[in-house]
């Protein structure tokens, strides 16, 4: 199964989390190897569309305003007239809802791949196959399988990638100055978050403990990172760390946390956008996992260490834990820093 013909130009349908859209990009990859002169255009709501803005796999980003001008039915009609005037020849939906398919149908791209979930099966021209042992598989897996489906080769090596501009990074590092930070100086980020919901999300106090114990041992700053939302979960934090910590958490777009990452020395995180968007700069982390399954979502780099421990219901993937939070208490803050110091032995190195 594959496109009839080589695509002059391709519709790729992003996913919406940050974190699975990071794990899209070997696909992404891929699908630029086999057609090195498509126009490669990515469908994405907001957040994720600003992540993979100056992406070298990524000719063109098309917002999808959802919520906004894209919304109901009426707003699904005026985006299939929007992207049936560019004439795309194919898709390839890597976000498995039905929307997607519909979107690509409404559109009238004669060609639509993707794997037939969600009721989805009529509307795909390539419907690949999704077998039990691909759901078992990592999840950046997951979307290469669905390149093997289409005959497309992977790329070698099947590495996450992101783009950040010196000029983002200048912008930032200048930000950093302002607020005390050095440039070049290491810098320890934490990241507290985590959008799926607060069973994900390790304690404010642990992460302070951490930091403390990771800044007084390496000489590092330490950045605080997170939505809006997380705001106060990072003010936690900031109360609670003996020696200090810059807060940014609210205060970044997509971009700007991008830059701040790649700045960083080195991540302490939860199961996250975030963790992901790290593990793509090649930034070194340690990431605490409890009821989300690290064999499908952990960090896809040879830079990370998982901190878990073993409870008969993890991973159980619930938003919300009914079981005293079991998987989560048992990880300890001197289980976090001595997974970075075997990480990191001796710390990073200052500009690194």
């Amino acid at each position: 199964m594959e496109f009839h013909d080589p695509p002059a130009s391709l519709l790729v349908r992003a996913t919406n989390w940050l974190g699975d859209a990071v794990m899209t990009t070997p696909a992404l990859a891929g699908l630029r190897g086999a057609f090195p002169g498509a126009r490669i255009a990515l469908l994405a709501k907001p957040p994720v569309a600003e992540l993979f803005r100056h992406h070298p796999d990524v000719d063109e980003v098309i917002v999808y305003e959802r919520p906004g001008r894209h919304e109901g039915a009426l707003g699904r009609l005026r985006l299939g007239g929007e992207l049936r005037s560019r004439r795309f020849d194919g898709a390839l939906l890597l976000q498995n809802a039905f929307d997607a398919a519909l979107i690509a149908f409404l559109a009238r791209i004669p060609e639509r791949a993707g794997y037939p979930t969600d009721g989805r099966r009529i509307l795909l021209t390539l419907p690949v196959p999704l077998t039990p042992g691909i759901l078992e598989r990592h999840e950046v897996e997951y979307y290469l399988c669905l390149l093997d489906g289409l005959g497309i080769p992977r790329p070698a090596p099947a590495s996450l990638k992101l783009a950040v501009t010196g000029e983002e990074k200048e912008a930032m590092a200048a930000r950093l100055a302002l607020l005390g930070i050095a440039r070049g100086a290491p810098i320890v980020s934490i990241n507290p978050g985590a959008t799926y919901g607060s069973a994900k999300r390790w304690y404010p106090d642990r992460f302070a403990a951490v930091a403390d114990a990771l800044s007084g041992e390496w000489g590092t700053a330490v950045v605080v990172v997170g939505s809006p939302s997380e705001a106060p979960l990072a003010g936690e934090i900031e109360a609670a760390a003996r020696r200090g910590v810059v807060n940014l958490a609210g205060k970044t777009t997509v971009r700007e946390m991008m830059a701040l990452l790649s700045l960083s020395s080195f991540l302490v995180t939860n199961d996250s956008g975030p963790m992901h968007i790290a593990a793509a700069l090649g930034v070194p982390l340690v990431a605490i996992f409890g009821p989300t399954d690290w064999r499908r979502t952990s960090p896809w780099t040879s830079l990370a260490k998982v901190v878990r421990v073993e409870i008969d219901c993890s991973p159980c993937r619930l938003r919300a834990c009914d079981r005293g939070h079991e998987c989560m208490l048992g990880v300890t803050a001197d289980m976090v820093v001595d997974a970075a110091r075997r990480l990191l032995p001796g710390g990073p190195r200052a500009g690194a």
